[in-house]
């Protein structure tokens, strides 16, 4: 990892560990319950955050074959814009779409918005915050109903609760910038 790579990734801890993990009982969207909880939206909407972790994902896609980034609203809505603005500005532009957790009633009446045609595109599907796995299958199944290839699924956070034998186990490439352990561990320690 280069200096500035790294220097992102200790920014984008910084600002996640103070706008977005907070302590206290909580029911996930799984509907676990947990004494932390992640909100990544203030991270992904914090103008330092997003160019921050826009960088640190598009590190990890330098190897990844991508025609296309998105994920499931309203969890990767955020940060899709910031990705593809920073990887045109890097010179490898990924335009970016997002996937509706149901159609919506009017209009095109479309599940994928911001690309017409996914047809044996690969894309990278992005998520805030994974914990079982479970919100980005529901993307992943209705990419591969338009004929999508997953290249990757990558995670701002993984909560280490299962998401990673999910992956494994239906053969989907799973990565995270960050876990849920790290962030313990140094709350531990403070």
């Amino acid at each position: 990892m280069t200096s500035d790579l790294a220097a992102a990734r200790a920014r984008a801890f910084e600002i996640i560990k103070k706008k977005s993990f907070v302590r206290g009982e909580i029911t996930l969207a799984s509907g676990a319950k947990s004494d932390h909880y992640f909100n990544m939206k203030p991270t992904m909407l914090d103008p330092e955050g997003a160019k921050a972790l826009s960088e640190l994902i598009l590190d990890r896609l330098k190897d990844v074959e991508v025609d296309y980034i998105g994920g499931l609203e309203m969890g990767a809505v955020p940060l899709i814009g910031p990705l593809a603005l920073v990887s045109g500005l890097q010179g490898r532009p990924i335009p970016g779409f997002f996937v509706r957790k149901a159609v919506k009633g009017h209009g095109t009446r479309q599940r994928i918005e911001g690309v017409s045609d996914l047809s044996g595109k690969r894309v990278v599907v992005v998520e805030d915050v994974t914990t079982t796995g479970g919100s980005a299958m529901s993307a992943i199944e209705a990419l591969r109903e338009v004929g999508a290839e997953i290249s990757l699924v990558i995670s701002i956070l993984d909560r280490q609760s299962g998401a990673t034998e999910l992956y494994r186990d239906a053969t989907i490439p799973f990565a995270s910038l960050f876990t849920s352990a790290e962030f313990l561990k140094e709350a531990s320690s403070s």
